[in-house]
């Protein structure tokens, strides 16, 4: 019955996001924040073709913490769910990605228009600099950045290092860093076609404030309060 249905559910998705992201390329003309919110509608209706066909339901713990103003969301990232709902759940936002994300057919054309931070990440300081830059930019213009610091997919129960790239921008504009963590992984495995039905919980920690704090505190302090969720999540 999953193998049926997650191919009930691949075949839709390929149904849907063609024509979206030709329908998007008409959202060129319009202002970034229009942009925005037709590409960002994508999510919608995978989330519900998500719900509804696979039985993968979402909660939100902690949305009360969310300021008032754009910030940097550090987040962990074990699947593809994440970066659908996120557009769903966190005000209007830009991710922090490797730019070969761009060059995937359809998906990626979609994905550009929303204004990303692309960076190579073998430029090293280079491409630090590049997200300080182009992040306060982004949150001038009213968005939050999205950043998954661990700058790949990670299976539950596991970490990898955590890059400052986030927190470097967080320090270099001022803005607070959102620490988020979730369990997605668990119905939505990295590269797995098979979903599983359940509920993914997104858990949203306090604000750090970031004001004269060194990068790498602000990316420690975050690392610490993630983790600590996994555990209880996975």
């Amino acid at each position: 019955m999953r193998l049926l249905r997650s191919s009930f559910f691949a075949a839709a998705l390929v149904v849907v996001t063609v024509p979206y992201a030709i329908l998007s390329l008409a959202t060129i003309p319009l202002p970034r924040m229009a942009r925005y919110r037709f590409i960002s509608g994508w999510s919608w209706i995978i989330l519900f073709l998500a719900r509804h066909i696979l039985g993968i339901d979402w909660r939100v713990e902690g949305r009360e913490h969310l300021p008032a103003r754009p910030a940097v969301i550090l987040a962990k990232h074990q699947s593809a769910w994440e970066t659908i709902a996120f557009q769903q759940i966190f005000p209007p936002q830009v991710h922090v990605l490797k730019r070969e994300l761009l060059w995937i057919p359809f998906f990626g054309w979609g994905l550009a228009l929303m204004s990303p931070i692309a960076i190579d990440r073998s430029r090293g300081v280079a491409a630090l600099r590049s997200i300080a830059r182009r992040g306060r930019e982004r949150l001038a213009q009213g968005f939050w950045v999205i950043v998954f610091p661990e700058g790949t997919r990670v299976a539950p129960g596991e970490r990898r290092p955590y890059q400052l790239g986030g927190a470097w921008l967080a320090a270099a504009s001022g803005a607070p860093v959102v620490p988020v963590a979730h369990n997605a992984g668990l119905v939505w495995p990295r590269n797995a076609f098979i979903k599983r039905p359940g509920t993914v919980t997104v858990r949203i920690g306090r604000p750090i404030e970031t004001e004269n704090r060194d990068p790498k505190d602000i990316n420690t302090l975050a690392e610490k309060w993630i983790e600590e969720q996994q555990k209880a999540l996975c």
